[in-house]
């Protein structure tokens, strides 16, 4: 059992990929879910239908971190939805790699870019969504959230491993930051905080590429210990634990959940 039936949380950048995972799982799990989106109307309808077909409860709260504002829009939106209920579960999953507003930056794929080629408006979006809001949010969220509360961060193995992605990465190495300091500040009130890496994972825009470019699956899941791409739900799982009382003597930690990428050269063959 997980012992969450009944809670409430907050899972931001919910509409697809990841976050969608997150959200299911919690709400599969008896969690009351705030679907946080962006610009994706249509996508997050589609996960709290998903949520409500399998039983589950789950309402929409829209607000672009990237925007000024969006805090009050989101935390308007969010005690509407949950009203009086006190916040239980906190998931910052929301990030970009790149400015999704510029279609030629996308086009270059500046997610691979070397560091002349990135912008400072790329850069600047980057660590608004990924780092800026991550810290806001939680700040705003923690005058809901009770004792025992749960902050789950979800950061990436890119932070410990040479690949692109340098401003994105960076991003992840501060949030990564959050935890073991938000831990110790938070642990009177009974609050756990940890971060998840994940590796890189299927069925996500970020990792889209994987599927353009030949041999790429194979070459990563022969960079995986467990020889296969991550999932959304392997995230998601994990999630599920720290979220639950199973987990209540776990926080300050960062957890990798990446299948055990690159952890050591791949001989030739393998």
């Amino acid at each position: 059992m997980t012992h969450t039936e009944g809670k409430t949380a907050l899972v931001t950048g919910a509409s697809r990929g990841i976050g969608r995972a997150i959200a299911r799982r919690l709400a599969a799990d008896g969690v009351w879910v705030a679907v946080h989106y962006g610009q994706r109307k249509e996508a997050a309808e589609e996960t709290v239908a998903a949520i409500e077909s399998a039983g589950g409860s789950a309402f929409p709260v829209r607000a672009d971190l990237a925007t000024d504002g969006a805090l009050d829009t989101l935390f308007v939106e969010l005690e509407a939805g949950l009203a009086g209920r006190p916040l239980d579960i906190l998931v910052n999953n929301v990030g970009v790699y790149a400015d999704p507003d510029d279609p030629a930056a996308m086009a270059r794929d500046d997610y691979v870019a070397g560091i002349s080629e990135v912008t400072p408006e790329a850069f600047d979006r980057i660590f608004t969504v990924n780092v800026r809001a991550a810290f806001f949010v939680t700040q705003r969220a923690l005058r809901l959230m009770g004792e025992g509360g749960r902050i789950v961060n979800i950061s990436s193995a890119v932070t410990r491993i040479a690949w692109p992605l340098l401003p994105y990465a960076m991003s992840k190495g501060a949030l990564e930051m959050m935890a073991p300091r938000l831990a110790n500040e938070l642990g009177s009130r009974g609050i756990t905080v940890n971060t998840i890496a994940p590796g890189i994972t299927d069925d996500t825009q970020v990792n889209s590429w994987l599927h353009d470019m030949p041999g790429a699956v194979e070459g990563v899941a022969g960079m995986t210990a467990l020889r296969r791409l991550g999932r959304p739900a392997d995230i998601a799982a994990v999630v599920s634990f720290l979220v639950s009382d199973e987990a209540r003597w776990v926080t300050g930690q960062l957890v990798d959940a990446s299948g055990g990428l690159a952890l050591a050269p791949t001989p030739p063959g393998m």
